[in-house]
């Protein structure tokens, strides 16, 4: 008896999973280029696990599992641009597999692949896609909170304990993550689940919660680390409304198969409600940033996918042959439309500056028995980043270094304490930004009032957002001090 050979169907949900890896991969160095928010992580993550524990108990509680996560991984495989920025592209990965599968449930397959493939080509996700911060990780657990959400509104079973232990996982990463907590809740009243369901996923989220709450507790005493955030404005809300009206358009595109959990119910609760809800935390202490509710665009990629599916449903009936031809040459379009905007991702200057850039201005302008400024004192992070480049260079303000004072940059000494020892250098290396920024504050006038009168610029060099600057002592001028004791090489 002969049997018809079947034909073997790949899971939705490994086909965005190679896609969303190639837009990772893809210029993944951004031509070696390490920004400023990156090389935080880069010169945390190099610590030991007593100096993060200790700077946690200062400043950036909020990421510190992102960043004992990061120092295992440059343990095992070395700091360098790809191991920062790997952890990212999987993670965009496993969230866009996420997609694909929920996509694939709630309204079909044409749904779940141009879902699923879409999510790693929105302008969000490309950005964050290849950076050194725990951003993208967030959105995986986000991604599969809610898949485990959907899966528990369909069929019942045992999920709770995995959906409460991810969402709580998801909060250490970024707290600012237990927005999707009121977003599910709509879901699950949307989906007119019984008293037992709505009991059940309120007892996981209070122990996701609990879970985060001493986190929580810490990071807001350390709330002056983001007290550079601007106060919202109305403009500054038009992203968010713009964003939440292309999802409601797609839902209404959309048309969820019979039976089944509308997508809507699931995508734009997941869209909507981060983003106004940081908005009106946003009223009360200012944090509108789009990276903090990066996960919301995994609200966005549903919605896209349904209207997709919906198209192709639509186009069968007089185009058979047609039909599944419509999602990949939608996503081969709106790939071509955005390949300027994704090029310009992938290049240093998409972002503040480049850490590095400067570092080899540094090596090549520096002599024997310079010393070295920084202009703020967060410009620091270049030297933290590449020591090499500054070995021999004397860090004249330095009281503390970042390890021993639990701080990114380290403490500096008074300002009098640093106009004596400029005072008695030969030559000064002055490492700021391209473009001043920002209020200086006393101690960084004090710097430059006494190189404004006592040296003179004899080099300066520009690279990528940062400048270096080397200032020799004139010759009229105070008698040269003994410089005190407290400086590091």
């Amino acid at each position: 008896m002969n049997r018809r050979p079947h034909a073997v169907r790949v899971p939705v949900w490994l086909v965005p999973v190679p896609w969303t890896l190639a837009l990772g991969l893809w210029g993944l160095s951004r031509q070696r280029s390490v920004w400023r928010d990156e090389a935080a992580t880069w010169q945390v993550a190099r610590r030991s696990v007593p100096g993060i524990w200790h700077m946690l108990g200062h400043i950036d509680a909020v990421h510190g599992l992102y960043y004992l996560l990061m120092h295992g991984l440059f343990g095992c495989f070395g700091a360098g641009t790809t191991t920062l920025r790997l952890p990212s592209v999987l993670a965009m990965a496993v969230a866009a597999a996420c997609v694909a599968a929920m996509g694939e449930r709630l309204a079909g397959r044409w749904a779940g692949i141009g879902g699923g493939t879409a999510f790693g080509l929105l302008p969000a996700v490309q950005f964050h896609l290849q950076e050194g911060r725990p951003y993208a990780l967030v959105a995986a657990g986000a991604a599969i909170s809610t898949l485990l959400l959907v899966g528990a509104l369909q069929d019942g079973g045992r999920r709770w304990p995995a959906y409460g232990g991810v969402v709580m996982v998801t909060a250490l990463l970024n707290w600012l993550s237990l927005l999707i907590l009121p977003a599910h809740l709509l879901t699950v009243l949307w989906a007119g689940a019984g008293r037992g369901t709505v009991t059940r996923w309120a007892a996981a989220s209070a122990v996701a919660v609990a879970g985060a709450l001493p986190l929580i507790l810490v990071s807001r005493t350390q709330s002056a680390q983001v007290a550079w955030i601007p106060p919202t404005t109305w403009h500054m809300v038009i992203g968010p409304v713009v964003l939440v009206a292309i999802g409601a358009l797609a839902a209404l595109a959309g048309r969820p198969a019979a039976g089944r959990l509308p997508v809507a119910a699931v995508g734009l609760p997941l869209l909507a409600v981060p983003q106004f809800g940081l908005v009106g935390l946003s009223l009360v202490q200012p944090l509108l940033l789009d990276r903090y509710v990066l996960f919301s665009m995994l609200g966005l990629a549903l919605l896209i996918g349904a209207a997709l599916d919906a198209a192709v449903r639509a186009a069968a009936p007089r185009f058979p042959r047609a039909a599944p031809w419509l999602v990949p040459v939608a996503l081969a379009t709106a790939m071509a439309a955005l390949l300027p905007q994704s090029l310009a991702t992938r290049s240093w200057d998409s972002r503040v500056d480049d850490v590095r850039a400067v570092t080899g201005e540094v090596r090549r302008l520096k002599q024997t028995g310079d010393a070295v400024l920084f202009i703020p004192v967060a410009r620091r992070d270049s030297a933290l980043v590449c020591p090499d480049d500054f070995a021999g260079l004397r860090d004249i303000a330095l009281a503390r270094d970042p390890v021993a004072s639990g701080t990114l940059s380290g403490e500096e000494a008074a300002a009098e304490r640093i106009r004596s020892a400029m005072l008695a250098q030969r030559r000064i290396l002055l490492v700021t930004d391209a473009a001043p920024a920002g209020r200086p504050t006393p101690r960084d006038r004090a710097k430059s009032a006494v190189l404004a009168r006592y040296f003179t610029v004899v080099a300066d060099r520009r690279a990528r957002g940062r400048r270096v600057t080397v200032y020799e002592r004139n010759r009229q001028g105070p008698p040269a001090r003994h410089a005190p004791r407290g400086g590091h090489a």
